[in-house]
């Protein structure tokens, strides 16, 4: 989920709230004729249908509740991302960002009519119970989720801490849905971590993308150089299960690793406020070591902007799976309730014209964990944009043929090794890559 800056949001707001109040004021009927017939058809059959369930239907209904029904209704039918925020869970939103709201910690999508997840947030009460991406959710306590949206679904699991919930699970490979009842906490999304996996070589984990992850990055890059003498002989930048986040925080990550001047995303829609370049800016650098950038399937939006730019400037090697393929903007727009409205008004490229919407980004290394079962290895378990019902296509504009990934060959692990072979290996490619740097100085 992309969100835009102030700006563009005082000025989304404003062109928001002049249609609110044409659509619902008395100047409604002269501004219709204006733009044509069929607007002023279309707008009058609305407000026929409107007029009859106020009159005719067997309880009496109130009109914000209609509504608020119908403009759900039709960003709903426009993508997978766009949506109208009731003022609850507007609210929820914006205390999301800041990375700490009660609840299960899932991020969600809808996928061929089904509450399907997108990926668990690390360290939460989803996580620790083992949902996994991929799963649909049938059930929300006893309520089907088949007519829910994914705002309404997501109130439903969100409560006060030490509350419990139950949701219903259906997963490729079992016979009958699972149950999975989990008690709701508080979710403090910790959206960096960080270590040294061996001596000169660091690693950095981006969970999702909030207010602080570019501060947080800068003193998480600041330690691991403490800790290794002042000195990265490389770095494995993970990005899996990534859900994204702000836009302005995956650019301001991307700077950190690409010189000033670079080119790190641009992208394009009908609004001149949605045309934008986004480049690398003064400011501290990294030095020039090798890193390699983790993905998989959960990796979406705006981890996918950092993969795209770091693999189109060759700064780094991309290993992983597929990511998830979100490759469009959404502007979050107050309006004048306190309600909110998410709409999709661009589509981002990476800086050599790649569009990753409904495609992802493609790992330069294709290595799948070791212990996933052959189940969860079929592609039908890996969900990306392109499933999602409503997703729009884009043409790449760079000429680049198909891209054709190397592989590398799983073999025997311990127990130890097994619990997390991706890292392992890029840990490997680290190490190689300055093994071979040694054989070309000393030659």
């Amino acid at each position: 989920m992309l969100r835009s800056g102030k700006g563009r949001k005082m000025l989304a707001i404003a062109t928001v709230a002049t249609v609110l109040v044409v659509f619902f004021g008395m100047g409604i009927q002269r501004r219709c004729a204006a733009q044509g017939g069929n607007d002023y058809e279309s707008i009058e059959l609305f407000t026929d249908v409107l007029s009859i369930v106020k009159k005719s239907y067997v309880e009496e209904v109130d009109t914000k509740k209609l509504i608020y029904g119908a403009i759900n209704g039709m960003l709903s039918s426009l993508d997978p991302h766009s949506s109208f925020m009731p003022p609850d869970t507007y609210k929820e939103m914006k205390i999301d960002t800041k990375g700490s709201f009660g609840g299960l910690g899932i991020e969600i999508t809808i996928k061929d009519g089904i509450l399907t997840v997108i990926s668990p947030i690390e360290d939460t009460p989803a996580f620790k119970a083992g949902i996994k991406a991929g799963d649909q959710i049938l059930k929300i306590d006893d309520k089907f989720t088949k007519d829910l949206t994914i705002t309404e679904a997501v109130k439903r699991m969100r409560g006060p801490k030490g509350t419990k919930v139950t949701i219903s699970i259906y997963r490729e490979g079992l016979e009958k849905p699972k149950d999975f009842t989990m008690e709701r906490d508080i979710i403090q999304v910790k959206s960096v971590k960080f270590k040294t996996l061996d001596d000169g070589y660091g690693y950095v984990r981006i969970s999702q993308f909030q207010e602080k992850t570019d501060d947080d990055l800068e003193k998480a890059l600041k330690a691991l150089h403490e800790e290794n003498g002042g000195n990265l002989r490389g770095l494995v930048l993970d990005l899996r299960n990534d859900p994204g986040g702000l836009l302005d925080q995956a650019v301001k990550v991307a700077e950190h690793f690409i010189d000033e001047g670079k080119l790190i995303v641009y992208t394009e829609g009908r609004e001149k406020d949605s045309k934008m370049r986004f480049t690398s800016r003064k400011g501290g650098k990294e030095q020039n070591y090798p890193i390699v950038v983790l993905i998989n399937s959960g990796s979406a939006s705006a981890s996918e902007i950092v993969a795209g730019a770091l693999q189109d400037h060759k700064r780094a090697v991309v290993m992983g799976t597929q990511s998830f393929g979100k490759g469009s903007v959404q502007t979050i727009i107050p309006l004048s309730d306190n309600s909110g409205l998410r709409l999709t008004t661009a589509r981002y490229f990476t800086p050599s014209g790649r569009s990753i919407q409904a495609k992802g980004i493609t790992p330069d290394i294709v290595a799948e964990r070791v212990e996933l079962s052959a189940v969860e290895k079929k592609e039908g378990m890996h969900i990306r944009e392109k499933d999602l019902d409503n997703h729009f296509e884009v043409e790449s504009k760079e000429p680049a043929e198909e891209k054709k990934p190397a592989k590398i060959p799983t073999h025997k692990m311990d127990e130890q090794m097994k619990s997390d072979s991706q890292l392992l290996r890029a840990l490997d490619l680290l190490k190689g890559w300055d093994i071979l740097k040694l054989m070309n100085k000393s030659s």
